[in-house]
């Protein structure tokens, strides 16, 4: 058996107008052919479609085609999509014969011009394999799941957690490909698309309506006519024209029973709208001063306006001013994304005094502040890590700046920003030995969690704040909740 395997993720926030170049997906490495396996085979989704194939007593032979990954940023550049677009298409034309294809998308990517990337790409491999060729999809649970995505597609399945189970649903879902391949299985999917848009306080699928939603579908998974349901509590800042939530409900061969299992979770998502709502992000003086204040460390700053994992360009310094003028007295960490910073102090050199104007270039949101620091370690960003997708990312020139109580994480390229100690430890700074770390992400704290104390959500504005009603929406149905209150989820 031959299986064809591409990858191709990121996440976009339509209100952050920065775009995602090429630049930014080589900062995370675009590998072709079997360098993919080569170089991704213990983790991430490639690893999980690897583990999943070495269980199978199937004869297959993996052709990969293509893997490349951005961080969440703006949409694509038309030339980044045309990139993959092409990719995707010459690559299957010289794959050869091939008896399945297992895609690995995200789900909410936009491009100049187009709204729904996946589809795109679907599309485009379909023109070449044709409609009869089975493809498996596996998709971020924060997709936005959209007609031309479940037209394209033979059996969907999206990740079950938040943090994301990256490596065991494309395991789970490679496992079920093999068996699509093989003729084992005849998948029937039935999906719901809601009104209904949620912002990311309640994402955690461990605590809250989130929990008992995916519990549920964890429940119906128990049942041996299903193979999976998937709920999509779609990326709350993708402006697009199908935007919304989803339900997909995949079974062997019952069409009745996706049905209604798809219905039942539907209505359940949607009785339970008015909980996702729920906030707990605090004032930004409230929740620096407290921070100072409390019996112990590592407290997380939760930065939700500039969630460079959701989409922001990681250079909010409203946090940072707030530590500065309220005089803190505890040792602080905060990233920052600034391409001209990063530069300019590294060229300054280790131990300079540099006065710069910081941050607040990515989106109106935010505005630059005038910091005067030392440079304290200065490197060339490669940095590596466990536990990730990559095993090693390109951060660009990067620097330790400390500005009063304050060290600053400033670097070219987003990374992962300030998520994982590894990214402070590479340039000489141990995490565990400050009280206060500004963290530019609203769920992602499980790489910190070891050295936490405290995690306290601060209601930043920016391109992934938690209000989403107050962002400018231009694309989306409405009536949408919570924009609006419309009586039914159904368009």
């Amino acid at each position: 058996m031959r299986i064809g395997l591409i990858q191709i993720t990121q996440e976009t926030s339509s209100f952050n107008p920065t775009l995602t170049t090429l630049a930014d997906f080589e900062s995370f490495g675009i590998y072709e052919g079997v360098e993919m396996l080569e170089r991704l085979h213990a983790s991430g989704p490639v690893g999980g479609y690897l583990d999943a194939i070495g269980r199978t007593d199937v004869d297959i032979e993996t052709v990969p085609i293509i893997r490349g990954a951005a961080r969440s940023g703006g949409r694509l550049s038309l030339e980044a999509f045309e990139f993959f677009d092409a990719k995707v298409r010459d690559g299957l034309r010289d794959a050869g014969e091939l008896d399945g294809l297992v895609m690995l998308l995200h789900g909410a990517a936009s491009a100049e011009g187009i709204d729904d990337v996946e589809g795109a790409l679907l599309a485009t491999a379909r023109d070449v394999v044709g409609p009869s060729m089975r493809l498996a999809l596996m998709l971020d649970h924060h997709a936005n799941v959209t007609r031309e995505i479940v037209d394209r597609a033979d059996i969907i399945v999206g990740f079950r957690t938040q943090p994301h189970d990256q490596f065991e649903t494309a395991r789970d879902l490679t496992s079920l490909a093999v068996q699509l391949f093989s003729g084992e299985i005849s998948p029937t999917t039935s999906w719901r698309k809601l009104r209904m848009l949620t912002h990311q306080e309640q994402y955690l699928t461990s605590r809250g309506p989130m929990k008992t939603l995916f519990d549920r579908a964890r429940d119906a998974e128990r049942d041996p006519r299903v193979l999976a349901v998937s709920p999509f509590p779609m990326q709350c800042w993708l402006d697009a024209a199908e935007g919304g939530w989803a339900i997909i409900v995949v079974t062997d061969d019952d069409p009745p029973l996706a049905e209604s299992l798809a219905e039942e979770l539907a209505e359940l998502a949607w009785s339970m709208r008015d909980d996702f709502q729920r906030t707990e992000s605090r004032p930004i003086d409230e929740a620096v001063t407290d921070a100072d204040r409390a019996d112990r460390g590592l407290v997380l700053l939760s930065d939700t306006g500039d969630s460079v994992l959701g989409g922001s360009g990681g250079d909010s310094t409203v946090i940072l001013e707030a530590i500065l003028r309220l005089g803190i007295r505890s040792r602080a960490l905060v990233p920052m994304i600034d391409a001209a910073s990063a530069v300019q102090l590294a060229q300054a050199g280790v131990g300079t005094t540099v006065t710069v104007a910081l941050g607040g270039r990515s989106n109106p949101f935010f505005t630059p502040l005038e910091v005067t620091g030392v440079v304290r370690a200065v490197s060339d960003g490669v940095v590596e890590l466990d536990g990730h997708a990559e095993d090693q990312i390109q951060m660009g020139a990067t620097v330790a700046f400390d500005v009063g109580p304050a060290t600053l994480l400033v670097s070219e390229y987003a990374g992962i920003a300030g998520i994982d100690p590894a990214v402070y430890r590479h340039v000489g700074v141990e995490p565990a030995d400050y009280k206060l770390a500004v963290m530019k992400t609203a769920s992602n704290f499980q790489y910190m969690a070891p050295l936490t104390s405290t995690i306290i959500r601060v209601a930043t504005p920016g391109p992934t704040q938690s209000d989403i009603a107050a962002l400018a929406w231009q694309r989306v149905p409405r009536p949408i909740f919570p924009m609006e209150s419309p009586q039914t989820w159904r368009g």
